[in-house]
């Protein structure tokens, strides 16, 4: 991602490899669709080459929700986010055109492993260290949930993805996996990354502001579909 400054105004250009995932051709049209329901940045041209997929966008106000500025109130930030995410899942399902359901999205890991692009050595976090590409993949097809509670979902809701002006939100970043999924595929993610930026003891204060009680073993799998996926 590249800045690109010009007297008071800015532009985002994104410059994604063509083999990669998410392109950033994907992420042009689920930005350009969400713009309509929540704040994110404006697409200004995209397009694909040979090598690569791009987009331009216009720069949002605000800060990413990691900055310093933020670190006087954790549990205020936290409370926003969750407000932020359950503003994203209120979108009403069927006025979504993309889709990662579990069928769409164990398609997509299946993919992934036969062309050699799960290193899980690389990719994996600390808890799944343990497993293969392979036996990840396997786990996940052996214990998927039998349900899928669907709502429009960000699919990569961490703390750096989103923008805060002071306490108003001002924008969804990192567009590229959004779709309809089960509602755990952004809270179990949205709460490991809390841990991640600021600590533990802050997921119970997200989970009650959104306004859900842990599922434990729901909040297991998405972490473990997130490392193979992305």
């Amino acid at each position: 991602m590249y800045r690109l400054s010009r007297e008071a105004e800015s532009r985002y250009l994104k410059v994604v490899r063509k083999d990669w995932f998410p392109s950033a051709e994907a992420e042009a049209k689920r930005a350009i669709w969400a713009r309509a329901h929540i704040p994110v940045p404006e697409i200004l041209e995209s397009g694909v080459t040979d090598e690569a997929t791009w987009f331009l966008s216009r720069a949002l106000a605000g800060s990413d929700a990691t900055d310093e500025r933020f670190r006087s109130d954790v549990p205020g930030l936290v409370r926003r986010l969750a407000a932020a995410l359950r503003r994203l899942h209120s979108i009403p399902v069927g006025a979504c055109p993309f889709s990662f359901h579990l069928d769409v999205a164990l398609q997509h890991a299946e993919q992934r492993l036969r062309q050699g692009q799960i290193d899980s050595a690389r990719d994996f976090h600390a808890e799944h260290v343990d497993l293969s590409a392979d036996a990840a993949l396997k786990k996940l097809v052996a214990t998927r949930p039998a349900t899928e509670n669907l709502v429009v979902c960000h699919g990569d809701y961490c703390v750096p993805n989103m923008l805060f002006d002071n306490d108003t939100l001002t924008g969804f970043v990192d567009l590229g996996e959004l779709g309809t999924a089960d509602r755990w595929w952004d809270l179990a993610v949205a709460t490991w990354s809390l841990t991640w930026n600021f600590g533990s003891g802050y997921e119970t204060i997200f989970l009650d502001s959104y306004g859900v009680d842990l599922d434990e073993s729901r909040c297991r799998y998405y972490r473990l579909l997130y490392d193979v996926v992305s």
